[in-house]
């Protein structure tokens, strides 16, 4: 039975730190295309909602171990560590350093327990969210990357590990995954293509490490690019079949549906950079602005969706007021 101090955060759905998986890469988008006022206060809001998250997580995890063992055993959870490391990657954009290491630690440290519980409790015919096993790998190998220069080659090389490892979670999650969800999902089937292009962006961000040379470099940033271009396939695939059997109300697996609009568009943009390529740059942006205005519609319908509820949720009784007071 859930005591009534952590009743609120037994009711939030596991795929709400995809909130700030969308918020947080966004945010990253912005940086890159030089919206830098607007991509911090993107970014803060993001980390409000990650830290009420781990409040939530921490509460279950310390007081409520049934809910929080029933959390864990889905693939949802695994958001928790993406969005940790989508958070982990803005600080060291931000130059703080620190953070970001932290942020890698604590990451690392929860994603193997929780990488076990799910993949155990795999089945077939899934929806889109069984590619977080990919997401959140890949989640590791990019804020690696990331700080990889300034921590030495042996970061790399996990982040390297990670990217490979990544890649076999994903053909993983691809035979699992319910292909009848392209024309019926609420939102998360978009993460198919998200696991592509997070793939995509930790091969640009080991290009831009400076680690490897030569054939080394050239197998990495082939890789990449053909990682890209699944990515936008796959873009290609899943917004069809929202024209083709357009889903207009608001659900919260929606937010699973501007993380990989926004991790596509980064990846273009960071693969251009990394890569030498030009094409992909001016693609990254128009994408990215796709992303938010997708962003400011999930966001209105969370807020609509959260109004609703308090306007329809039953008033305290008088016996409840006068124990409250």
């Amino acid at each position: 039975m859930t005591a009534p101090g952590l009743s609120r955060w037994a009711e939030i759905p596991p795929v709400a730190g995809s909130v700030v998986m969308a918020t947080g890469i966004v945010s990253i988008g912005l940086h890159l295309i030089g919206h830098e006022v607007l991509s911090v206060a993107v970014f803060a809001l993001a980390l409000l909602v990650w830290v009420l998250l781990a409040i939530g997580f921490t509460s279950l995890l310390l007081g409520d171990r049934s809910s929080w063992r029933a959390w864990a055993d889905t693939p949802a959870a695994l958001t928790s560590v993406a969005a940790t490391c989508v958070l982990g990657v803005r600080f060291e954009v931000l130059g703080v350093t620190p953070v970001a290491v932290a942020l890698l630690v604590l990451a690392a440290a929860v994603w193997p327990v929780l990488l076990t519980t799910v993949l155990r409790r795999l089945a077939w015919r899934m929806p889109g969210g069984v590619f977080l096993i990919c997401v959140a790998t890949q989640g590791l190998a990019v804020l690696s990357a990331v700080l990889a220069p300034g921590s030495g080659d042996w970061l790399a090389w996990a982040a390297l590990v990670l990217l490979v490892l990544g890649l076999v979670l994903y053909g993983n999650a691809l035979a699992r995954f319910d292909l009848r969800q392209l024309p019926t999902g609420a939102g998360d089937q978009w993460i198919a293509g998200g696991a592509m292009a997070i793939s995509a962006l930790a091969g640009s961000k080991l290009l831009a490490s400076g680690v490897w040379s030569g054939t080394a470099h050239t197998a990495l940033r082939t890789v990449t690019l053909v990682l890209l271009g699944l990515s936008l396939a796959w873009y290609a695939v899943l917004a069809g079949c929202e024209v083709a059997c357009p889903r207009l109300r608001y659900d919260i697996r929606r937010w699973a549906t501007v993380f990989p609009m926004g991790m596509t568009a980064v990846a273009c943009l960071s693969t251009a950079a990394a890569a030498g390529v030009s094409w992909p740059a001016g693609l990254g942006q128009v994408l990215l602005w796709i992303a938010c205005a997708a962003w400011l519609a999930a966001a209105y319908g969370l807020v609509r969706a959260r109004r609703n509820r308090n306007r329809t949720a039953p008033a305290p009784t008088g016996g409840a007021r006068s124990g409250m007071a």
